[in-house]
């Protein structure tokens, strides 16, 4: 594992980069965790996984080619699944090899697959990862996809495609919109799924340019914040925050792609 770990550290510190903005200024930024035990967190995420290590403030940060992933400790009310966010995706060169290293590191493996190029593995406090291979990838992990369980499939991505200048699509048999760095996934809910805050994934991050002019443009399509923009120059950041119609808490950064 120590040669794997390393080897795949090496690259995400590497390849890491926020992606371009599309023409509405927006790509993908972050995903944001609550997490009982940082130490577990840690293993999955750099000793198996092989994400880069940092900080921002007192968060746990690691890195991965289009995406940070960052943790905070906390208590959270439950897993991804029945979460309007069911589970996170990434591409990965050898889905084997990386199974197995969770394997070997005692990490869930659900046995049953998708497909023979797909398979979900369960990161601490039961956030599903799904992962999909991909061999002819350079980097051996990489972001991919978010996916959406929610009650109304073309509203939601409608508002996506709206409010962020998503690039709606299909991937495969889900309906689909992509900003630069995720490809993000609509399914309908068997059951009302509960809101992702305080949930174990309790918000993703998109990364905007120009982000007050940007927070003016969401406020004129009729949103409204949790958090108003705001900067925290602890961080050399700004932030604000919002939630979508069905549940989903977003937070809206600029500043990350310093990290």
């Amino acid at each position: 594992m120590r040669t794997f770990a390393a080897s795949t550290t090496l690259a995400a510190a590497l390849a890491l980069q926020v992606p371009a903005p599309n023409r509405s200024g927006v790509s993908m930024g972050h995903l944001h965790l609550t997490g009982r035990d940082l130490d577990a967190h840690r293993k999955f995420w750099v000793e198996t996984l092989g994400g880069a290590p940092c900080k921002l403030g007192a968060l746990e940060v690691f890195k991965f080619p289009d995406v940070l992933v960052m943790v905070r400790k906390g208590e959270p009310s439950g897993g991804s699944a029945g979460s309007v966010i069911n589970h996170l995706g990434f591409k990965v060169k050898s889905l084997k090899l990386v199974t197995d290293r969770c394997e070997a590191a005692g990490f869930r493996v659900d046995p049953n697959r998708p497909s023979p190029q797909q398979m979900f593995v369960y990161a601490p406090d039961d956030i599903r990862v799904e992962l999909v291979e991909e061999p002819s990838m350079t980097a051996e992990i990489a972001h991919h996809h978010i996916h959406f369980s929610t009650p109304a499939v073309d509203e939601t991505k409608a508002w996506y495609v709206k409010m962020l200048g998503a690039i709606p699509g299909k991937r495969g048999r889900f309906e689909a919109a992509d900003v630069p760095g995720a490809n993000l996934s609509f399914s309908p809910a068997q059951t009302p799924p509960a809101p992702s805050k305080g949930r174990a994934l309790d918000h993703i991050g998109f990364e905007v340019r120009d982000l007050e002019g940007f927070c003016k443009k969401l406020e004129s399509l009729g949103a409204k914040f949790d958090v108003p923009y705001r900067k925290v120059p602890a961080l050399g950041i700004a932030i604000a925050f919002l939630t979508d119609p069905w549940g989903t808490y977003i937070e809206l950064t600029e500043g990350l792609n310093k990290l």
